[in-house]
């Protein structure tokens, strides 16, 4: 006894779907610039006695710049636990 014919599995539509895939992609992809983070300088300072980490940060920060990014920055290029320093502290401060 013949039944329906089997129906045949075909690669056809999946292929259709990854070339139009690629249609959409590729221009988009192409059109992509990539931007690498421009290179960080550091300045490299001794604490002196009666220096505090705001005004270090304050002498180093460009006019209208956030002393407070500054400092926060210092912070965390040094590792510190706080706004403590010593004189005689070596702090590397990033341009």
């Amino acid at each position: 006894m013949r039944g329906t014919p089997r129906k045949r599995f075909t690669l056809m539509p999946l292929i259709a779907i990854a070339g139009l895939s690629l249609v959409v992609t590729l221009p988009a992809l192409s059109a992509t610039q990539l931007h690498a983070a421009k290179p960080v300088t550091y300045t490299n300072v001794t604490v002196k006695s009666g220096d505090s980490l705001w005004n270090i940060a304050d002498d180093r920060t460009p006019r209208g710049g956030d002393i407070q990014a500054t400092v926060d920055a210092i912070i965390a290029v040094n590792h510190l636990h706080g706004s403590e320093i010593a004189p005689g502290q070596h702090l590397s401060i990033p341009q």
